[in-house]
This record gives C-alpha cells, structure tokens and sequence, in this order.
C-alpha cells in the first residue's frame, strides 16, 4: 500500500522546474538486497552497512577521535548520515580533537569540524525508534584517557605519515610504521585501532612524531 500511494504521488512529477521528470513503475523484484550504504544504495534499517570500497562506515571512523580524548557518545544524524555529533570527555579533548583533524582530507574528502551547540549527546528515549545511530561508549574499557596523568596525553601529536603501534602480543610490544601519506595514515589508524589480536590484547594506534 506504501509504495502504491508513494508511486501515485510521484509519477509524472518534476524533480526541477520543467525538467527531469520521475517515471515509476513496480519492479518484478520482491525485495533489495543491500550491501552498502553509500551514494548509490542505502537500507534505511541497517545503519551499520559498511559504505563499501573497504571504506569503514561512519560510526568506524570514531577512532580517528579516540586519538585526541574519549569518545563517550556519538550520534549520526538522521536526515544527514554523512554527519555526526561526536561528545568528548571533556571540553579541552574536544578542542584537540578539533584542532587537529579538521581539514584533514579521509577517503578523498576534508573533514569539516565545528563546536556543536549541543552540550550533551541525548540517547533516544525507552521506546524511541532510533535505527542504532546513537550509540554510548561512557563505560567502553577501551578508552586511553580515563586515568588521570595517563602518559598517554604526553603522546598526543598531530596527524602524521607515521604510526605508532602498541600493544602487540609480541616480545617488542611497540612498532613505528610509516605510510605513503597521512590520509593513508589516518584510514590505516580508523582500520586497525582496538583491534583485537587475542588474549585481551587490542591494538594501540596513534600518530608519531617520529619518521623512519
């Protein structure tokens, strides 16, 4: 019944002014089978559909903000998905995150980074439809801040071509890498931060000062 009044409503009629007239017949399929949720097809149910081209989606995309503070919400916006709230720790952590990745370019395209006017990332309320876009990361055992004096705030740099990994399950528990360029340092940091290697152990990802 829905898509026979959505097609009743929009058969025939203009996109623009004149021109680029929408024609719309039922398809012999019964259903969509969709993999990516991207420019050229989306399920509106499935938020966690990767974005496909091995690029992560959104929401995985947090863990270039994990470097510069604890996330503790995220939402993404509805009407917007290619838009997020993301709530820091704090103030200062939301600053840094700010100050360093705005502008940098991920998957061909600058991040753009403003201070919301939002305060607070509101979950859905009990009940509320809300299609997994927010999600809670408050009690995540995975943050690196939590402590107060973590040396980790003494490891804080900006965006570089260079990894470092700690963590490793290995004898030598630290390794630098060095990647072609930043944008390739920082999807490689989205890619391979908190992954699990077994054990307990979840990798450590930053950006170094250091090149090799």
């Amino acid at each position: 019944m829905c898509a026979q009044h959505a097609k009743l409503a929009l058969d025939g009629q203009n996109i623009y002014n004149a021109c680029c007239t929408l024609r719309i017949d039922f398809s012999k399929l019964t259903s969509l089978n969709v993999k990516y949720n991207n420019d050229k097809s989306r399920d509106y149910t499935r938020p966690d559909l990767p974005s496909g081209d091995g690029q992560p989606s959104l929401d995985q995309t947090i863990a270039a903000f994990g470097v510069y503070g604890d996330v503790h919400r995220v939402k993404i916006l509805f009407n917007k998905k290619e838009n997020a709230l993301v709530q820091m720790a704090d103030g200062n952590q939301a600053q840094l995150a700010m100050s360093h990745l705005n502008g940098q370019r991920l998957h061909g395209k600058p991040l753009r980074i403003t201070m919301s006017k939002h305060q607070t990332v509101q979950l859905p309320r009990e009940g509320q439809e809300d299609q997994g876009l927010t999600k809670d990361f408050t009690n995540s055992p995975l943050h690196r801040f939590k402590k107060p004096g973590s040396k980790n705030f003494q490891n804080i740099f900006p965006p570089s071509a260079t990894l470092h990994l700690s963590n490793i399950p290995k004898d030598r528990k630290m390794a630098l890498i060095q990647m072609g360029s930043v944008e390739e340092a920082i999807e490689s940091l989205i890619e391979l931060h908190n992954h699990d290697m077994g054990e307990s152990h979840h990798l450590r990802v930053s950006f170094s000062k250091s090149t090799i």
